[in-house]
């Protein structure tokens, strides 16, 4: 079935995959094709007089008319467009689309002899350099990207930790911040916790970016940009730091949850809300939630951690007892087989004894928090250290 293309009319595209590859011209079909059989996850797009008749077989959907009104179906859809036409004629195609760089799909652009890629659009958090990356080595081109921490190969502020999950409390400070590492300016990266691995370039560390493990540390550095990774909220004397500087959240907050049966959601978000705040850690850095395999259909359970999207993990009883806990109980016990749920759950996705928070009882619910420990890698190259 070909696409019809009519202006003011979005059309109807079936979605399978998370990127579009889109072509108008014969070579630039070819490429398309050939990128199709390379690399997994591409839905085909392209025109329709250049049918080989193999199309419906391979899911290559077909359009005729201009390929621009195509854009406004593709561009929600896909969390990144493959588009093999000149880089001219693509940004002023997409240009009336454009919103933000949060919610803009990655756009990268192949030239019609399929010699360079492009990343155009979304480098960063629309993924648009690492697609570039990928597609270049599937069709064997050249990888064109002017992002200028991936030039200097430097830390990318806005990506900062998102292989790890990381999340930054607030983009305020995101350009200035970005603008001072790229600028060579003194930069502390101060972190409390988290996975300290996040340096990924062969070269060592730039010299004018510093590490540091407290904020005391970090202020008496007297830095012109700082990036804070801590699960901590901040005193209010703390928050200074971050005149120009970015907070980020790691997931190493794990909550070990016991609960009577039918306890509501509700309930347990509120005990859990309860908790951090009397700890004075942050919501966003929970990664995890465990307890025992009796409570694996616990809805009001599943709810809570379906909303905040944290790792929903179980143990058996045999699991559980394994573990040393301050006070086993034979209440407990009787009803479960275990003699404690939340403190040993927690230890056990922790790997750790100590927890911050033992165990505590309000209402339905019973809670102990542990948080996750990193080992710094054997040959971490530190500039400035």
């Amino acid at each position: 079935m070909t696409i019809v293309l009519q202006e003011g009319v979005i059309p109807a595209i079936r979605q399978k995959n998370d990127y579009a590859v889109v072509a108008i011209t014969k070579h630039g079909v070819e490429i398309a094709r050939r990128l199709n059989e390379q690399m997994s996850g591409t839905d085909v797009y392209y025109m329709s007089k250049f049918v080989k008749g193999d199309e419906d077989q391979r899911g290559i959907q077909l359009f005729e008319g201009s390929v621009r009104m195509l854009f406004p179906a593709l561009f929600p859809a896909y969390q990144g467009l493959i588009i093999i036409i000149s880089l001219g004629a693509v940004v002023r195609m997409i240009a009336p689309l454009l919103q933000d760089k949060k919610k803009d799909p990655g756009v990268v652009v192949i030239d019609d002899k399929g010699e360079h890629v492009i990343s155009v659009l979304s480098g960063h958090l629309g993924g648009a350099n690492e697609l570039t990356h990928e597609v270049a080595a599937a069709i064997n081109a050249r990888a064109v990207i002017t992002t200028a921490s991936d030039v200097q190969k430097t830390i990318p502020v806005d990506l900062f930790g998102r292989r790890f999950g990381w999340t930054w409390e607030s983009a305020d400070k995101l350009t200035p911040v970005s603008a001072a590492v790229v600028n060579e300016e003194k930069i502390a990266v101060i972190q409390e916790s988290g996975e300290p691995n996040w340096w990924t370039h062969e070269r060592s560390i730039p010299a004018n970016i510093q590490r540091f493990s407290s904020i005391a540390e970090g202020h008496a550095s007297e830095p012109n940009a700082v990036l804070l990774v801590t699960h901590r909220l901040l005193e209010t004397e703390e928050q200074t730091i971050l005149q120009n500087g970015v907070l980020y959240r790691p997931k190493v907050i794990v909550l070990g949850i016991g609960c009577n049966r039918g306890t509501s959601a509700e309930e347990i978000e509120n005990v859990i809300v309860e908790t951090l705040a009397e700890l004075s850690f942050s919501i966003r850095s929970v990664k995890a939630v465990c307890t025992i395999d009796l409570k694996k259909d616990e809805e009001g359970l599943l709810e809570v951690t379906r909303k905040h999207g944290w790792e929903f993990h179980y143990y058996t009883p045999e699991q559980l007892n394994s573990v040393p806990v301050d006070a086993p109980s034979e209440t407990v016990h009787q009803y479960t087989g275990a003699y404690a749920v939340s403190e040993p759950a927690v230890k056990l996705y922790t790997d750790r004894n100590e927890l911050i928070l033992v165990k505590k009882k309000s209402g339905n619910v019973t809670i102990s928090v542990g948080l996750l420990a990193f080992k710094e890698p054997v040959q971490l190259e530190m500039g400035g250290l």
